[in-house]
């Protein structure tokens, strides 16, 4: 069986709970409102050191945290691969549409994990999770490493 290792980087307090989607559950996301909990993942490390800058409110404070990188392996089949997304898609700030792809995803219940274009890099993907899945508690979960970010990407 193929799998997939996926990404989240998050400042060092968040490590224990990088996969809860607590933050999502707060404030929503492009592919998920608030009140429901995903996991945002990206497919590589420098995909989630990028969407961390693109989404920074702060850049610079960026500096000043320490950060994590916490990794999980899942199985391809349980990736839902949709082919066709709202046309509107990558537009900033991301429209309700997107929004709606997320919640069918999770309403539906048959995949844990959702994968999406990054409006920040085209061509690559970011993974969403549902940590409220059935198949979640099954995941591979690795030991969290530290993470600087280099001053020049500021």
């Amino acid at each position: 069986m193929s799998s997939r290792l996926v990404w989240r980087l998050c400042a060092a307090q968040y490590a224990p709970t990088a996969f809860s989607g607590e933050g999502a559950e707060l404030y929503g996301g492009r592919w998920s409102p608030p009140g429901r909990r995903v996991a945002y993942c990206a497919e590589s490390r420098a995909l989630a050191i990028v969407e961390v800058l693109a989404n920074a409110d702060e850049p610079d404070r960026l500096l000043h945290l320490q950060w994590m990188f916490s990794a999980a392996t899942l199985p391809e089949s349980a990736i839902a691969k949709p082919a066709r997304f709202p046309a509107n898609w990558r537009r900033f700030p991301h429209p309700p549409d997107t929004q709606a792809v997320g919640v069918a995803w999770i309403e539906a219940g048959t995949h844990l994990a959702l994968r999406v274009p990054s409006a920040v890099v085209p061509g690559e993907f970011n993974y969403l999770l549902n940590p409220q899945h059935p198949a979640f508690a099954k995941l591979e979960f690795h030991a969290p490493e530290p993470f600087a970010f280099d001053p020049r990407l500021l």
